[in-house]
């Protein structure tokens, strides 16, 4: 599967989840999309409880035609969401376990 075709479906699933509303706070989730160094992102900031929020909800990273799953702080994680947008498991490497991890 080529590049275009890998980036399409991450900003797909990033845009899905940054139409959600956090069940608690003040919070908004920001898509962050970077085509030109296959960064893509979601970000939360805002307020609960009185307390800062913000960070990473989702980094992905594109290289050599593999996505890179950087950071996953979906509940049910996102690897789903890509094998259902036509993604195989072989081409999604999760680097926040072992820079070689991948599921079979």
């Amino acid at each position: 599967m080529d590049t275009s075709t890998l980036r399409e479906a991450v900003k797909q699933v990033i845009s899905r989840y940054a139409q959600f509303t956090p069940s608690h706070g003040t919070i908004r989730l920001d898509p962050v999309f970077d085509e030109n160094n296959d960064r893509y992102a979601l970000m939360q900031t805002g307020w609960n409880r009185g307390q800062r929020v913000r960070g990473n909800l989702i980094y992905i990273t594109i290289e050599n035609c593999q996505i890179n799953v950087e950071y996953d702080g979906i509940e049910q994680g996102i690897t789903q969401d890509l094998t259902e947008q036509g993604i195989p498991i072989s081409q999604i490497t999760h680097t926040f376990l072992s820079k070689s991890a991948t599921l079979s």
